[in-house]
């Protein structure tokens, strides 16, 4: 009889709190400074060009192939405006395959993906789900610009092909 009044009590204490549960998708939990969401390409302010060249090493390491890039000659370099001799032409990412596991920013020698905190990129077909050379570097701008994200002109970024 002691434990049906104890949980009686429970019972009770629990009905009387706030409730916990949030209405997804008109109200958002705040999410944590240091969550992680998907990659987004950075962007050079020093030269005005993408600091992703292409290089395919983020594509090689990523463990469930979700990335696909290619390189192009940068026009600034023929000019003598840029270190890059090499620029990132076409760059897409496959979201619904990207496990956020930071391994192409880690192994990106210049500094060119960061973990953005986006992370509401859902949507109904497959096709939709492909975040074009655009799409990152609007995620990437976007945030870097929130998180104060400096990249140098041509940061180690001399002999590349």
């Amino acid at each position: 009889m002691i434990g049906f009044f104890k949980s009686l009590a429970v019972t009770l204490q629990s009905m009387l709190r706030k409730p916990v549960t949030v209405q997804y998708p008109g109200e958002h939990l705040p999410m944590s400074p240091r969550y992680l969401g998907f990659p987004g390409l950075l962007w050079d302010d020093a030269v005005d060009e993408p600091a992703c060249t292409g290089c395919l090493v983020c594509a090689r390491y990523c463990p469930t192939d979700c990335i696909t890039v290619s390189m192009k000659d940068n026009p600034l370099h023929k000019e003598g405006k840029s270190k890059r001799r090499k620029i990132v032409d076409d760059f897409q990412i496959r979201m619904e395959r990207c496990i956020l596991c930071g391994i192409c920013v880690e192994v990106c020698n210049f500094e060119a993906i960061a973990m953005t905190d986006y992370h509401e990129e859902a949507d109904i077909s497959r096709g939709d789900l492909i975040a074009t050379k655009e799409d990152l570097f609007r995620m990437g701008r976007d945030y870097q610009k929130r998180a104060g994200i400096v990249v140098g002109a041509g940061s180690g970024s001399e002999g590349e092909e």
